[in-house]
């Protein structure tokens, strides 16, 4: 799960981050008001989206006086700021981040994420921030620290302290040491699966404070954090993610347009990769899990056309806890009540799958039903052609 900006460094400052004076705000008149409460005599007027790239797309503003700060805010909420990370759909700002502006005498780079391929948190530190740290990391990954996270053991102190020194702070060195230590706690503590601090800035007295920040939650892990899941901003999400997760399932949006409806991660997995193989791209997946409904199943059919740029969908159960006869009830009762236009590829094996595809049969709906998952594929990629 994603939160905003003001959200992450309200969380790192509990664990001792250090971050600038601000307030969230979401109309023009509370900007000022935040505004009046900051030391000034500069201001930073921010738009508070879950995307990052925000100052390329004009979301990042610096006033130099309330007037200014009335105005920035007038001219942001209701925008809809586009960035390398919104696509070119954008998104609508709703709310800003007014904070007070900084002396800058230096920006740095820090992120904890998740390296998969070790199967551990990584520490990472570059003494270039804020630029885009991936652009870095293929081009000169020489200028990337890091430092491995044991889980049995946590970020130790000389690990901060290589980091520290290594970005060449001198005497800022020991309060970034600090700095960093009270990030891997906040990382830890909270389930995170990314922290980023983009940029890190050293003051011109030597403070050390994070300028801008990111953190996401592993959604597993959320039922420990109440307080964090209250933070979530369904305005900010796929509204139909936020449909699908009210019936418990996973929709995911893509952007192709094969429609996928399956059961279980591994079996979505594979099934894009056919459909790939076949020459199509999905639009989306849909997994229904192990145990749903009838009811479930409706809904997620449901739910799946609903999204405009499916041209054709393609049904992949393999029945084991889950039933072939609810699923094919499910489909059937959805196609019903949403006269489908678009034409409907259903492959089906395992627990109660005779029973299914009579189901299927006896509907008088125009479904097509294929022999494994490389003939559904194939089908399914050459009717979105002819319907595309």
């Amino acid at each position: 799960m994603k939160i905003h900006e003001y959200q992450a460094k309200a969380i790192l400052k509990r664990f001792g981050v250090a971050v600038p004076k601000g307030e969230v705000c979401f109309a023009p008149k509370e900007a000022v008001a935040v505004a009046a409460r900051l030391p000034g005599p500069s201001y930073v007027v921010k738009a508070q989206i879950h995307a990052g790239g925000r100052g390329k797309g004009g979301g990042v503003k610096v006033a130099r006086s309330l007037s200014d700060v009335e105005a920035l805010a007038r001219q942001i909420i209701g925008m809809t700021l586009i960035t390398p990370q919104t696509g070119p759909e954008g998104r609508k700002v709703r709310r800003l981040l007014v904070e007070e502006g900084l002396d800058i005498r230096k920006e740095l780079y820090l992120g904890i994420v998740l390296d998969r391929s070790r199967g551990v948190p990584v520490f990472m530190a570059c003494a270039e921030g804020g630029v885009d740290i991936e652009e870095t990391a293929r081009e000169a990954p020489e200028k990337i620290l890091r430092a491995v996270i044991r889980p049995e053991v946590g970020f130790r102190p000389f690990q901060a302290r290589q980091l520290a020194f290594g970005l060449e702070l001198g005497e800022s060195a020991d309060k970034a040491l600090k700095l960093m230590l009270a990030l891997a706690r906040a990382f830890e503590e909270t389930d995170a699966s990314l922290v980023e601090i983009n940029p890190l800035v050293v003051t011109g007295a030597g403070e050390v404070m994070a300028l801008d920040a990111k953190m996401t939650f592993d959604d597993n892990a959320l039922y420990r954090h109440p307080e964090i899941r209250e933070l979530r901003d369904q305005d900010e999400e796929e509204p139909l993610e936020v449909e699908a997760s009210r019936f418990g399932l996973n929709y995911i949006k893509l952007q192709g347009n094969v429609g996928c409806m399956v059961n279980g991660a591994g079996l979505a997995m594979a099934t894009m990769d056919m459909i790939q193989l076949a020459g199509g791209a999905p639009a989306n997946f849909l997994d229904v899990g192990g145990g749903a409904s009838t009811e479930q199943v409706s809904n997620a059919f449901r739910i799946l056309l609903s999204d405009p740029s499916v041209r054709a969908v393609l049904i992949n159960i393999f029945g084991g806890i889950m039933r072939c006869d609810v699923v094919a009830q499910g489909v059937v009762a959805a196609a019903t009540s949403t006269g489908v236009k678009a034409p409907v590829v259903v492959r089906l094996e395992g627990t109660n799958v005779e029973e299914g595809r009579k189901i299927l049969r006896d509907s008088g709906l125009n479904f097509t039903v294929a022999d494994g998952m490389q003939d559904a594929a194939r089908k399914v990629v050459a009717l979105a052609k002819e319907t595309a």
